[in-house]
């Protein structure tokens, strides 16, 4: 395992991202390929496009997902406010798994079996319509975004970076998600490039689709 340019000791890189985001799913399949050949610990946590895009224009094809993300999002906080972050990175797999590689879709049979796959009590499955969940999953949708601003989407990572300051980024956003030691090396530019002061954005356009693999 190699470490990171200028680091002997773990890093901790905290994620932010709503399960029913493709793009932020390979970023996390990225990372925590990354936690294989760096000395690198990663804390999953919630974000929901659905707070993100109140009050804006959203295209019709995107609408009724804006009501469906709802109850994926409220498990999650119901998970981590009653049995501890932790439980948020085998959750988030399980959903991730099924939403995007089962194409479950975001409905009951996916928050019924979601909480199962990640061995947690089927109790949560009734967060997905509380909106009393609403409150602290907003409050760690914050959390998260305030830092990098409302004009980005998920994924969000904060990391310290190579000199000990607290970096956040959104992104990157990548398909299909680097392997082995070519992930390491992507997110040893990524964290150079992003801990750089004054850096704000580095963008291509979009040629391909999503690649799950």
């Amino acid at each position: 395992m190699s470490t990171t340019p200028g680091r002997s000791e773990t890093t901790i890189a905290d994620i932010w991202v709503d399960p029913r985001c493709p793009w932020a799913w390979i970023t996390s399949r990225w990372i925590l390929e990354v936690e294989k050949v760096r000395l690198l610990e990663t804390r999953f946590h919630i974000m929901s496009l659905s707070v993100l895009n109140e009050g804006r224009e959203v295209r019709v094809k995107y609408r009724q997902g804006m009501v469906d993300g709802w109850a994926c999002v409220r498990v999650c906080v119901a998970a981590q406010q009653r049995h501890g972050n932790e439980v948020l990175r085998p959750l988030y797999n399980a959903m991730g798994h099924l939403i995007h590689h089962e194409k479950a879709g975001l409905g009951h049979d996916m928050i019924r079996t979601a909480p199962e796959d990640a061995c947690l009590p089927a109790e949560l499955i009734g967060a997905g319509d509380d909106t009393a969940w609403d409150e602290p999953l907003r409050a760690e949708h914050h959390q998260g975004m305030d830092p990098v601003g409302s004009e980005v989407g998920t994924p969000v990572i904060h990391v310290a970076g190579p000199d000990g300051k607290p970096v956040a980024f959104f992104g990157p956003v990548l398909t299909p998600a680097p392997r082995a030691e070519a992930a390491g090396k992507f997110w040893d530019g990524v964290l150079a490039m992003t801990s750089t002061d004054g850096f704000f954005e580095l963008k291509h356009g979009r040629d391909r689709d999503p690649i799950f693999d």
